[in-house]
């Protein structure tokens, strides 16, 4: 995906702001009539009529239909990876709580955890974990769904449960050799990975640490009564057979992915796993989720409400109303909604970058660079604007660290602190915008609403901020080596 081929020398400011206007405009439209709905189609719509008028942007510039048409059906293509993710993501929820995976999450979480460091506690397993298998994503779609069940029984808020957990996730993948965005930015900065990992402690952990005492400063008193817990756990045990093997369909997963397992097959195979136990462990709740079964034999009684589980997910009938909002979720269908809104916003995407409108603008924020701080701001600036604007990370990171690299060496700087920045703002914020593939993936898989949960993803906007600081004091900023700036001339 080479930028400069899509530079356009027609394109003006006030064509290439058109699109983005008119989005921001829709948008705006969109919360206000409808709230926190918007996401259920109404923003799907403003993006499909911006990339319209994008469209309409690349003819007048030369830029014919079909090529326009190339940039939407690309752009689309890029989230097709994370689109079969989200759906199997979906048949996992289904799955692992028919075969009562989640319940003993919580049923067991509920006697671990403890209420008043629960969210601090929460950020710091989402940490270890995906630092262990470099993947914020898996650790939402497994650890992170019985996290937000504990968060539940407890009575705690989900959005700051989600805001610990995507804060400890993202910490853990952005320091991982293992993470795709963390081999991305040493990539396409052409930098050695552990010396960008090395790098980025200088952000991250102060990030992260002033995340883990707001968490404890927010603790979580006020929560459920130790008899609604007891309550709790006796509606579980009633519905379902618990005990500590139910377990094993997480560990599996955690163990593919560790062993670099692809992620697709991984989470299927984990899905499958919990087919299996809820065939050997809740045969009675398998039957119950199939419904009518008049004329059918056991072994399609048992087929029927697993298939239901893989596509429509689980629905919990135990008279215990928490209980059955709880866990009454999961099913590929139930991330459909998320894969409309991806693609729409991926198409919107593509379309601005294959028209030279994300050329454009990235070229032009440049133009104020005058000093170290300014170079970093317009980093972190351009990395969350192309977060929201092709709605994909990896073009977040991929673009603007192809495009800024020599803009670092003519400040004297090394491409380790471009590197750095990329992560603080591109892979950060990806998770804050809700047409994003990451804040859609996010707000699907827990259940939270990206603008509820991203006030309280403490580490991700700390980040950028942190970054940004640096940059002005000019502290932790690597000089280019000699070495360094004679490997990117040749």
């Amino acid at each position: 995906m080479n930028s400069s081929r899509h530079d356009n020398p027609e394109m003006t400011l006030k064509l290439a702001l058109t699109p983005i206007i008119f989005l921001v405009t829709l948008l705006a439209c969109s919360v206000y009539l409808f709230g926190a709905d918007s996401s259920y189609g109404a923003n799907q719509i403003a993006l499909v009529l911006a990339t319209s008028v994008a469209a309409l942007v690349g003819r007048k510039v030369g830029v014919p239909w079909k090529m326009a048409q190339e940039g939407i059906i690309n752009g689309i293509a890029i989230g097709l990876g994370p689109t079969l993710i989200l759906l199997a993501v979906g048949m996992l929820i289904g799955t692992w709580i028919l075969s009562g995976t989640v319940p003993a999450m919580i049923y067991y979480g509920v006697q671990i955890l403890n209420p008043s460091i629960f969210y601090a506690a929460s950020a710091m397993i989402c940490a270890i974990i995906a630092i262990s298998i470099g993947s914020s994503w898996t650790v939402a779609g497994t650890l992170g769904i019985g996290l937000m069940g504990i968060a539940g029984s407890f009575d705690l808020s989900p959005a700051i449960t989600a805001g610990a957990i995507i804060s400890g996730a993202y910490f853990g993948d952005k320091l991982s050799p293992m993470s795709d965005t963390t081999n991305l930015a040493s990539a396409a900065t052409g930098v050695d990975l552990f010396d960008h990992i090395r790098h980025m402690l200088w952000t991250t952990v102060p990030s992260f640490t002033i995340a883990l005492i707001i968490f404890l400063i927010i603790g979580g008193s006020g929560g459920a009564t130790p008899a609604e817990i007891d309550a709790l756990k006796t509606s579980l045990e009633s519905e379902f057979n618990i005990g500590i093997h139910l377990l094993l369909p997480l560990l599996l997963m955690l163990g593919l992915v560790y062993k670099k397992f692809p992620a697709y097959p991984a989470i299927v195979v984990s899905a499958l796993a919990g087919a299996v136990l809820a065939l050997l462990f809740q045969p009675d709740t398998v039957a119950k989720l199939a419904g009518d079964t008049d004329g059918l034999s056991t072994p399609f009684i048992m087929l029927k409400g697993i298939w239901i589980s893989l596509f429509d997910g689980y629905t919990s009938n135990s008279g215990n109303e928490f209980l059955d909002a709880l866990l009454s979720k999961g099913g590929m269908a139930s991330m459909l909604n998320t894969v409309w809104l991806i693609m729409m916003a991926l198409g919107f995407g593509g379309v601005l970058e294959h028209t030279g409108i994300l050329s454009y603008l990235l070229k032009l924020a440049l133009k104020g660079v005058t000093s170290t701080g300014s170079l970093i701001t317009t980093t972190v600036l351009t990395c969350i604007g192309t977060n929201i604007l092709a709605a994909d990370q990896f073009i977040a990171v991929a673009l603007p660290g192809r495009m800024y690299r020599d803009e670092y060496e003519r400040h004297g700087l090394s491409r380790l602190n471009l590197s750095r920045t990329l992560e603080d703002s591109a892979t950060l914020t990806s998770a804050l915008i809700p047409w994003n593939t990451c804040g859609a993936y996010m707000s699907a898989t827990l259940g939270v609403a990206t603008f509820s949960y991203a006030p309280f993803a403490f580490f991700n906007f700390l980040c950028p901020i942190i970054a940004v600081i640096y940059g002005f004091k000019n502290f932790a900023q690597k000089p280019l080596e000699k070495e360094e700036g004679a490997v990117t001339a040749g």
